[in-house]
């Protein structure tokens, strides 16, 4: 893959050196790359290092919040019978067990539902909310779904049941304004007439909003809502939402929370993973781990098996569901392989066939539980926005993945009139349509892909946020590394830092390493300087093997962009780039 190398941009490049007075003479490159965090001033990057569960906005101020905590917080005095309903996804079960928990906790007749992913598609279903009047609830509450759900809200209200809605995905929107749908409370901090300082929670961040409210109301103790950052860690990490904010403080101290965990449904599954819960220290370990096994269960069977092992009293009730979520998780795998190469196939008949701005394939026999993910390893490996298609029941269903830059919402909406059900975020969204429809609408979707394309976007790039000479990093001791560590934790709008070195000389022999030779190990130090030499590895870069011996050959410097890393090796920790991209300075 060629990419790209973007350096991000300051609107006031002199916010640098203002930085790096106030927070006593911290390194160029740092004070960079605070700035591109949106940190210009000391009050700034303390709340950036060092903000805590204090800094979290109050959730009363969310559009219909009140309402919701006073119709639970009813609900609770008057002994009610309450649905949560929930998503088959890591956030949507995450969620459920939150507020099932929540309020059990109080002596609340709660119960959960998570439709079927085969049976009953995304979102609120009336079959769901049958069974919450078969249940005796007056009471369901609609975690990561609803948004939309215009139908089953009216439904709702003729078996008589009190909706609470409770969505972080866009509302629909008319000439005359937002559309919601008619229920008892609708809280979505996307909602536009919604003054809330943060709108990017997940699902399961807003079930934490909702218990934190009913806590004030009932004038309770309201840090017994953060006994759920373990969840709600789990949860934020999986859905890939933006790390600042809210977010980023409900991550670190979820973080904290999850490594010392007494959930036995969380210990379980990480012993099952053979993941050490305090060794826990990044959303990767997360998103690798825990989030796959937890949404094995919807994918492969049904995620009410997650939902009751994060809700399980004890270990011998854990230990046999976390079982089972790691055998699905393995036949899970096992189904990604086999459909990604028939994808793969596919993607390349069609960019031969029509050159394409965009992907969509389809294949009646494809497993739905799957085609999100290996959407995105389409996605990834074409660079092309990727909607994979499959039957289910009647009609046809689907998951589509973008690229950075193209909103797949958005191009979603211009194909309105030939879906029947749409709703996502800007990089990620399912869908269904008839079967006839999918030619035409295969057409409709990459015009719509192609109306937003730039050159630009068809090649991938890699974004830079500074300049750093190796040199300047000196030993893992150093302030420079002690201050990096404290970016995290990372992910999405707070990506793990990348920054460019010039000039470098490859020492020693690099070679390639990995069982089929697919990763590259190398070291490198300044060309003109007696500073340290660093270990480099390159995954999946076993390729460019080549242009690092060309350097040394040819004695011509080499160009790397890379994030550090600490590597521990026999009880030794040192530091580590891990190589982005690389190539020789004049090329």
């Amino acid at each position: 893959m060629t990419y790209r190398w973007t350096y991000r941009s300051l609107e006031d490049p002199d916010v640098v050196p203002a930085l790096q007075e106030a927070l006593n003479d911290l390194p160029s490159p740092l004070a960079r790359t605070l700035a591109l965090r949106g940190v210009t001033s000391f009050e700034e990057a303390r709340h950036f290092f060092r903000a805590d569960r204090a800094d979290l906005h109050a959730p009363l101020g969310m559009a219909d919040m009140t309402t919701a905590a006073d119709r639970v917080a009813r609900a609770l005095e008057q002994g009610e019978s309450v649905l949560v309903y929930g998503d088959y996804d890591v956030d949507g079960t995450t969620a459920s067990a939150l507020l099932t928990d929540f309020l059990r906790d109080r002596g609340v007749d709660a119960s959960f539902f998570v439709p079927d992913r085969y049976d009953d598609g995304y979102g609120l279903c009336r079959r769901g909310l049958d069974v919450a009047a078969e249940r005796g609830a007056s009471l369901v509450v609609a975690l990561d779904c609803g948004i939309t759900a215009h139908e089953e809200a009216a439904y709702a209200r003729e078996l008589g049941l009190d909706l609470i809605i409770c969505d972080h995905h866009t509302p629909q929107t008319t000439d005359e304004g937002v559309d919601l749908p008619d229920a008892f409370a609708v809280i979505d901090p996307k909602r536009p007439d919604d003054d809330y300082p943060f709108t990017e929670l997940t699902g399961c961040g807003l079930g934490f909003k909702l218990a934190q409210a009913v806590l004030a109301r009932r004038d309770d103790d309201p840090a017994a809502a953060f006994d759920y950052l373990d969840l709600l860690a789990v949860s934020t990490a999986s859905d890939i939402v933006p790390l600042y904010g809210e977010n980023r403080i409900l991550m670190a101290e979820g973080l904290r929370a999850l490594q010392r965990t007494d959930r036995p449904g969380l210990r379980a599954l990480a012993d099952a993973a053979d993941l050490d819960l305090a060794d826990v220290t990044s959303t990767g370990n997360i998103v690798f781990t825990l989030g796959p096994r937890i949404n094995a269960a919807g994918r492969m069977e049904h995620a009410s098996t997650a939902v009751e092992l994060l809700l399980a009293a004890d270990d011998a009730e854990a230990e046999p569901r976390a079982a089972e979520l790691e055998r699905l998780n393995r036949e899970r795998r096992s189904v990604d392989d086999a459909t990604e190469k028939a994808a793969v196939e596919k993607a390349e008949r069609q960019i031969t066939a029509r050159s394409p701005h965009a992907l969509v394939l389809y294949d009646e026999d494809w497993h739905l539980g799957v085609i999100g993910i290996v959407a995105s390893s389409i996605v990834e490996r074409f660079h092309k926005p990727t909607i994979m298609l499959t039957h289910n029941g009647d009609e046809v269903k689907g998951s589509a993945r973008s690229i950075e830059g193209i909103n797949i919402y958005d191009a979603l909406s211009d194909c309105a009139d030939v879906l029947t059900q749409f709703g996502g975020h800007d990089h990620a969204a399912g869908l269904s349509l008839e079967v006839d429809a999918i030619e035409a609408f295969r057409d409709r979707f990459d015009a719509a892909v192609g109306e937003r394309v730039t050159p630009e976007l068809l090649t991938p790039s890699i974004t830079v946020d500074a300049e750093l000479d190796l040199d300047a990093i000196g030993s893992i001791d150093d302030r420079f590394w002690a201050v990096l560590q404290q970016f995290g934790p990372f992910g999405p709008a707070n990506a793990t830092p990348v920054f460019h070195a010039r000039d470098l000389a490859v020492v020693g022999r690099p070679r390639t390493v990995g069982s089929d030779g697919s990763h590259l190990k190398f070291e490198v130090r300044q060309r003109n300087g007696d500073g340290a030499t660093f270990d480099v590895i390159g995954f999946g870069m076993g390729e460019k093997l080549s242009v690092l011996q060309r350097s040394q050959e040819e004695g011509r410097p080499l160009e790397l962009l890379f994030s550090l890393e600490d590597n521990t090796w026999n009880g030794r920790t040192t530091l580590q780039l891990k190589a982005r991209d690389l190539r020789l300075e004049d090329d």
